[in-house]
């Protein structure tokens, strides 16, 4: 994955970057000012233009059709393994005993399994991350995303912006704006979201939002309430945990209401990270919601099948197999597993302590900033074995993949500069069904990271990456 050919020089580039930063201004790809304090609380205030790649990064299109084809299967999987509620608590069971976070998602777990509770109505909005291995020439996944997916609502004005500059200046880059593939991936969860509602068929009933209290991303999640209301009629609501505690309510019927309002399907952009839980009240409002019989997009189970444990466990000679039938499709998913170890494998923990560049220390947590890298990985490795008893199972050990770095203008609050990167790709992915019936199963567009190739970490809300889109290549 490499910056697309032809290089402008520099005065063309500032030109190319003040025309992207207005164009973005002009098309709401943009996001709070982390230096306004109001940026996250208030709409409308304090907006500069999305991180982004003034053009798009190089990709044979081989690895791209791959990545897609992936998609319904890894939906499909999410769908299966959630449906095991024993696997999941015996999977984590090691892990609850470190990690607080993982053992109250799974008491609420528990208490949906000895309740008998059935989702019915199953919603996924998923995004499943690979690189491009430059060792083995292979695309190896990353992680796979099950709860609060960012970035469909940006990500798909990136490809229009990359279009619209490659045709402006065309003679100069020499590049054809028709291999940068559309990316419809907001107009697809929206829709994904509108039939989950169709299907709990409750006119007056509305799609909640859950948001964090401060939110600076929150017009990546506007596009999806606008193509809702436009292109479904669907009304959203957007609701804190705290604030679902203290207006929500069970009626006898299972009905989630909360202000007043029926909730048909739950849509969480919150709720994936302990920081997201700072009393009890959230807690109270996680369980309520899932006692409802409101869609949840993720449910709990489906929550868990997301979490880096679960994703190492799958890995696992023959389990993919307890999951799925057929053949062809476990060669498809197996193919794309990067290495994946827990800590109680000892020779590999002793291969990581002497050999650190070669792995990611990864914990149980969601969103940027959290693994391990390097010679840090050495150092945590002898203080966890140190700790011993149980601390080795809050991280799991993944193999280190070594993209390509190359050459890329990243534009970051209107200066552009440029470095040498690395990219991540990210398909979406929706499924949807009611009891035996499959209503939606397929890929959504995606979500293209670069990122400076010396930052190990990819989050663009952490401020790590920007979001950048794809120049299909023939090799």
């Amino acid at each position: 994955m490499s910056t697309a050919e032809g290089k402008p020089d520099a005065a063309a580039v500032e030109e190319m970057a003040r025309d992207a930063a207005a164009w973005c201004a002009m098309h709401g790809l943009v996001v709070g000012d982390r230096a306004d304090p109001r940026s996250g609380t208030v709409p409308g205030v304090g907006l500069v233009h999305a991180p982004i790649s003034l053009l798009p990064s190089r990709l044979p299109e081989s690895f791209w059709r791959q990545a897609c084809e992936l998609a319904p299967l890894f939906n499909e999987l999410v769908d299966r393994v959630s449906l095991d509620g024993d696997f999941l608590q015996d999977s984590l069971s090691k892990t609850r005993q470190v990690d607080d976070f993982t053992s109250r998602l799974l008491d609420i777990h528990r208490k949906m399994m000895d309740a008998n509770k059935e989702e019915n109505i199953r919603l996924g909005l998923h995004r499943s991350d690979y690189m491009l291995d430059s060792e083995t020439n292979s695309l190896l996944q990353i992680e796979l995303n099950t709860i609060s997916v960012s970035f469909p609502g940006l990500c798909s004005p990136v490809a229009e912006l990359h279009r619209t500059l490659i045709n402006q200046y065309g003679k100069l880059l020499c590049l054809d704006a028709k291999r940068v593939p559309g990316n419809e991936a907001s107009r697809q969860f929206a829709k994904a979201l509108a039939k989950a509602w169709d299907e709990f068929n409750v006119d007056s009933a509305v799609v909640m939002m859950i948001v964090q209290p401060e939110e600076r991303n929150m017009y990546d999640q506007y596009w999806l309430v606008k193509y809702l209301r436009e292109s479904h009629g669907v009304t959203t609501i957007r609701k804190t945990l705290s604030e679902v505690e203290a207006e929500g309510q069970v009626l006898p019927d299972g009905t989630l209401v909360v202000n007043d309002r029926k909730v048909a399907v739950v849509y969480f952009r919150a709720g994936y990270t302990p920081n997201d839980y700072p009393s009890e009240a959230e807690w109270s409002a996680r369980l309520l919601m899932e006692q409802s019989s409101a869609v949840k997009c993720p449910s709990i189970s489906y929550h868990l099948v997301g979490t880096k444990k679960i994703q190492q466990e799958l890995a696992k000679p023959n389990v993919l197999e307890r999951f799925l039938e057929n053949k062809e499709e476990i060669s498809k998913l197996r193919q794309c597993f990067a290495g994946l170890w827990s800590l109680d494998d000892e020779e590999v923990v002793k291969s990581a302590i002497e050999n650190p560049d070669l792995f990611v220390l990864k914990p149980q947590r969601e969103g940027g900033g959290n693994n391990i890298y390097g010679l840090d990985v050495r150092e945590a490795l002898i203080r966890l074995k140190k700790e011993g008893g149980d601390a080795l199972s809050a991280y799991i050990l993944m193999q280190r993949i070594f993209p390509k770095a190359s050459l890329a203008n990243l534009v970051r609050g209107g200066v552009c500069h440029e470095a040498l990167t690395v990219s991540e790709l990210g398909i979406y992915g929706a499924y949807l069904r009611n009891k035996d019936k499959v209503i939606i199963n397929d890929k959504c567009g995606y979500l293209m990271r670069t990122k400076v190739s010396s930052s190990d970490e990819g989050g663009v809300a952490a401020g790590f990456a920007v979001l950048d889109s794809l120049y299909l290549t023939d090799k």
